[in-house]
């Protein structure tokens, strides 16, 4: 118990400490007391631009670290599979597209992106879940099904962005995760439907540990185990268009944090989901931080520094688990 405490007390510190680092540090720099000053009187410039630029940026990081986070935990919970993650198998680039398909279509139902995104995203987990079926789920062949379906999503929104050139900045936004001119609009978004999201996560937190047994064994509980599954689905895919429809796609976040909150916090649901969520926040405010500050002012996709991290994690995963490969 005092090993999950310290988990917990240590990765809230180092939250805070990277958010207030995140906010003072950048193009424009200030002081603490100069911030704490400035965010209470409005009458300080710099930190007016700060408070308009970049506290927006650092608590849609956030929320989307979060969100992604939590979606892998329930995607692994209900797929029996360390691999499941929203980048990985599909979800995300089918959101993205959905995201893309509504802002060229409809730009004015903008606040609505994260339902279009929704459907995306269950309409990806749809396919992959009905093409991977075969006599029961194969995860090595559920995760080969995903890529096939992340590819088919990606290409498809990448010409949707190319044929119109007035989607094209959203259309990359939404594809390289650069959280660069975010908006207070976009924060009310990511805060009302990531909520969501997360509140519901935590109510479901008993199924997921049920889900960890056999089939067979839940059924003869009086356990509704297709149900479970469905629901808690239907909330992963939720969660992953969210983050994905404002602050873009963020591979290997929904791989990484899981699998670190296990060796942590254990499998218990109950305090792997919450320990996610925080986690999941930090890696995502930390990628984008180093993005935006190690080649100032030039910028850096907190994508591409997800990338670099989760590439050689996911190989390492791969050569670790015999569950991979049905053994």
């Amino acid at each position: 118990m005092t090993k999950k405490l310290l988990s917990f007390i240590a990765v809230t510190i180092l939250l805070l400490f990277v958010s207030l680092y995140s906010m003072i540090t950048g193009s424009i720099e200030v002081g603490m007391g100069e911030l704490i000053a400035g965010l209470f009187t409005g009458i300080n410039e710099n930190v007016e631009i700060i408070k308009d630029l970049r506290l927006p940026r650092i608590i849609i990081a956030l929320f989307a670290g979060a969100c992604l986070s939590v979606s892998g935990v329930l995607l692994q919970a209900v797929m029996r599979n360390p691999l499941a993650e929203p980048g990985i198998i599909g979800v995300a680039s089918g959101a993205g597209f959905a995201s893309i398909l509504m802002i060229t279509f409809f730009p004015t139902l903008f606040f609505y992106t994260p339902l279009f995104s929704f459907f995306g995203g269950a309409v990806a987990f749809l396919l992959v879940y009905m093409f991977a079926w075969k006599s029961g789920l194969d995860p090595l062949r559920m995760i080969l099904i995903g890529v096939a379906v992340n590819a088919i999503f990606t290409g498809l929104s990448q010409l949707l962005s190319s044929m119109n050139a007035s989607s094209m900045m959203s259309g990359i936004s939404v594809t390289t995760s650069t959280l660069t001119m975010k908006t207070w609009n976009d924060v009310q978004i990511i805060l009302l439907y990531g909520s969501i999201g997360l509140l519901l996560s935590l109510l479901v937190y008993s199924w997921c540990n049920h889900l960890g047994l056999r089939d067979k064994t839940l059924r003869n509980l009086g356990f509704q185990v297709n149900r479970a599954r469905l629901v808690i689905s239907l909330i992963a895919v939720l969660l992953a268009s969210v983050a994905t429809a404002v602050a873009g796609m963020f591979a290997f976040v929904g791989l990484i944090i899981p699998h670190i909150g296990r060796i942590l916090v254990g499998n218990d649901h109950k305090l792997l989901i919450p320990f996610s969520a925080i986690a999941g926040a930090l890696l995502v405010l930390v990628a984008d931080t180093i993005g935006r500050t190690i080649l100032s002012p030039i910028e850096i996709p907190a994508s591409i520094i997800m990338a670099v991290i989760g590439g050689p994690f996911l190989i390492f995963l791969l050569r670790k688990s015999d569950r991979i490969y049905g053994n």
